[in-house]
């Protein structure tokens, strides 16, 4: 049961505003009460002045009544909340009632205007008014909180119904129902993780979200290989730690969501006499070291800095002996954070010497030895603090360089798939030994970021590093038992796959951290290709995108939510078009290999739309979906052909019905990406009609991929084969697309395109369903 927000702080006496939209909506507020509250320091005032000031307070009062008014239906429709809702409104209405008071206009004997209280007396009503409606505003949030928490009990159900499945029919129906629970987390996640205002919160929302994105393409191959080979016991424990990675996720959304910590990492804790303690960021620690420092010529290094001096110091020495105490640093790098650690220790006590002698003397406004002694700490400091950024640093760029991964779960791929038993003993052993190392690059970039929310992502980055690498090596033991089998083998490059995503996300939190070190804007969460509004643009004739290189220019919130939440909801559709392809007992036909390879095509724009994969611009976009409304009227005459072969029946009626729909899609398609379109409006909505319409068609072929596999069974119909069928790559400056398929079948890129590199490959089946929603509450990427 969601909890009454009396059990959550909503007094008079502690009202904290968490989140935006309760902050803008007091603003308007905030302003009409200021102006009250600043002409009762007036102490002549005309009657004119007077009047103004009566109409602001009716104005305020009408508008409180309003707004109670809507609190009060929310109440009804939400019974939990009721009670407090409704005495909450209450004591708004009285507040808004008070002002209209305070501000009526009055005439004394002589016929003088005069206003009824002091300002003291509108002082404490402005006060009260703000608190009863900012605890209206907070009570209505719960509303949100509850919904958010609901939704998260429905998809971990979802999740123990998926666990407890011993069969594929079950288990798809089981995925079915988590995919859509999923699609209305994200919404609300979404929603809430924008509105938040606090940066490390949002950092933690958008890090859980991705990690259960992640984690649910993760789930769908792991239960299909443990429902293939359930006497497997790696096939079982893979599956078994994905589903505790998203348990882990859900919990971390519920602790932001409802403002309560979650338990230490035991990476991030240290022991002080027997007491767990969170461990403090080196970052943090020098920069309170510097604080303490520079107060000290305030204080001239009394007793009590002296303390707080030894104190910070200790704090200094334990984050420091991390990068010390590491394995992989080098003895060069250790020895310099000795030497200066040993140096910070020397100069401190310069700083407690010249303290000492300034107690015994008389109190004196500057002294110069102490001066000396602060400014030659100080560097110090800073000179420790570049070591430990140079440490960090050095340690990922050895790691990125060598790319040391990459090759071992190559390796490991094949000795699986070869059933080499020791070979792949050997390769996991080197493997978590290299995890262990980049877990504990983690630990030291997020010592050393001076950004929150990037300590945030390097935690959860080095989270899910551990939880992800003995999932590879179950995979690989899985199909080290069955080599042959399709799906263990899809399982394993799934999760390489995923480890390597991973692996590309700490490389640009590495860039971001070193932005943010050298005071550059950090620019990491915006689309690279629409054009800066204001900018002079040379536009291409048929696809109206820039062709001139531009600097990147930033989206407005809800652009961001738009072309995410679309995109999202197109990775679902793609997935669900597989699934129904590989429903098929015949997969080696026309008709399925184009439906593989639309959405493929499709993948590609999902990735787009969340920044990466091989589609950089809105013109590789646009070529796409031409590229994608090709093969769809490819896949109409190969449908086409098959249908007009069976008799006469409903199926085929219904079947006809849905061609033609996807003959006036393909058309549309096309007619938009060769419509041009002008200025930063005109492209961002050129790019979300197309996605749409790719949604549209997608929608419509997952309809008829069934009824044709129906008909074709049914009659025994013959489908086209063409040997020289191949998958149409993307329009693209890179030379390949690296996303993994669903698909364990190998398929070639399509000779019509002009283009003959390497193949599509993808995750599988996506989690997030979204609806495109054009509200105030938008979804920053992460």
């Amino acid at each position: 049961m969601a909890k009454s927000p009396s059990h959550l702080g909503y007094s008079g006496r502690s009202l904290e505003i968490r989140t935006r939209s309760i902050e803008q909506t007091l603003v308007p507020l905030v302003s009409q009460i200021t102006t009250l509250v600043n002409h009762r320091e007036v102490s002549k005032r005309s009657e004119r002045t007077c009047r103004a000031i009566e109409r602001i307070g009716q104005a305020v009062s009408l508008a409180v009544e309003r707004f109670v008014n809507v609190g009060e239906a929310l109440a009804e429709e939400h019974h939990e909340l009721r009670e407090e809702m409704f005495r909450a409104c209450q004591e708004a209405r009285l507040a808004g009632a008070n002002i209209a008071k305070l501000t009526d206009i009055s005439f004394d004997d002589t016929g003088q205007v005069s206003l009824p209280g002091d300002k003291n007396s509108m002082v404490r009503a402005a006060r009260g008014l703000l608190s009863a409606v900012t605890r209206v505003l907070l009570i209505g949030d719960q509303v949100t909180i509850n919904q958010i928490m609901a939704s998260r009990s429905r998809v971990k159900e979802c999740l123990k119904k998926i666990e407890v499945t011993k069969n594929f029919s079950e288990f798809v129906q089981c995925f079915s129902h988590f995919g859509k629970q999923m699609v209305a987390l994200a919404h609300l996640t979404g929603d809430r993780q924008v509105d938040l205002k606090d940066e490390k919160q949002r950092a933690k929302m958008a890090s859980s979200r991705a990690t259960l994105e992640k984690s649910t393409m993760l789930l769908l191959t792991s239960c299909k290989t443990h429902l293939r080979h359930p006497e497997s016991q790696a096939s079982r424990l893979a599956r078994d730690g994905i589903i505790s990675s998203i348990h882990s996720a859900l919990d971390t959304i519920s602790s932001v969501v409802e403002e309560r910590p979650l338990p230490q990492s035991p990476t991030n804790t240290c022991y002080t006499n027997g007491v767990t303690t969170p461990q403090k960021r080196a970052h943090t620690v020098l920069k309170e070291f510097l604080e303490i420092v520079e107060g000290a010529r305030v204080t001239l290094a009394d007793h009590a800095t002296r303390e707080k001096l030894q104190d910070i110091l200790h704090q200094v020495n334990d984050s420091s002996q991390d990068f010390t105490d590491s394995a992989y640093t080098s003895h060069e790098h250790r020895e310099k954070i000795i030497q200066l650690g040993e140096l910070v220790r020397v100069d401190l006590q310069e700083i407690e010497n010249a303290g000492k002698r300034l107690d015994k003397q008389k109190r004196v406004r500057h002294d110069d030895e102490l001066d000396s002694a602060i400014l030659k700490i100080s560097r110090t400091i800073m000179e420790l603090r570049k070591q430990l950024q140079s440490t960090a640093i050095g340690q990922a760029a050895d790691i990125f360089r060598t790319n040391e991964d990459h090759v071992i779960l190559t390796n490991i791929r094949e000795a699986a798939s070869s059933a080499e038993k020791g070979k792949l003993g050997k390769l996991s052993e080197k493997f978590h030994e290299h995890s262990d190392q980049v877990q504990d690059l983690c630990r030291l970039l997020s010592h050393i970021t001076p950004s929150e929310s990037l300590t945030v992502c390097l935690d959860m980055t080095g989270d899910n590093l551990r939880n992800l690498a003995p999932l590879v090596t179950y995979a690989a033991s899985a199909l080290l038992e069955y080599p042959s089998s399709k799906i263990a083998k899809e399982n394993l490059d799934i999760l390489v796959d995923t480890w390597e995503a991973i692996i590309n996300d700490l490389s640009s939190y590495v860039k971001e951290m070193m932005e943010v070190s050298h005071g550059k804007i950090n620019e990491r969460r915006q689309y690279m290709s629409l054009p800066r509004p204001g900018s002079f643009l040379w536009f291409d004739d048929k696809h109206g995108t820039t062709v001139k290189s531009l600097k990147p220019s930033r989206l407005d919130a809800e652009e961001q939510t738009n072309i995410a939440k679309s995109g999202l909801e197109l990775k679902l559709l793609t997935s669900e078009l597989d699934a129904e392809a590989d429903r098929w007992s015949d997969q080696d036909n026309d008709i399925i290999r184009r439906a593989r390879n639309l959405s493929s095509m499709a993948y590609a724009m999902h990735m787009f739309s969340s920044g990466q994969g091989s589609l950089r611009t809105t013109q590789d976009l646009f070529k796409q979906a031409e590229y994608f409304a090709e093969e769809g009227n490819k896949l109409f005459r190969c449908v086409r052909d098959t249908t007009f072969q069976a008799p006469d029946c409903q199926l085929r009626s219904d079947l006809v019905h849905l061609l033609d729909r996807v003959l006036s899609y393909c058309q549309q398609l096309l007619f938009i990406t060769r419509t041009p379109a002008t200025g930063k409006v005109g492209t961002f909505n050129k790019v979300d009609s197309t996605i749409q319409d790719t949604k549209l068609l997608l929608t419509i072929l997952i309809r008829i991929l069934p009824l044709c596999n129906s008909l074709a069974s049914q009659y025994h119909l013959p489908i086209n084969r063409s040997p020289s069928l191949r998958s149409r790559p993307s329009h693209s400056n890179s030379s390949s697309i690296t996303e993994s398929r669903t698909s364990g079948d190998e398929t070639d890129s399509m000779g019509s395109s002009g283009n003959s590199d390497g193949s599509y490959k993808r995750a599988p089946f996506p989690m997030y369903r979204h609806k495109l929603l054009h509200n105030s509450h938008s979804l920053d990427r992460p």
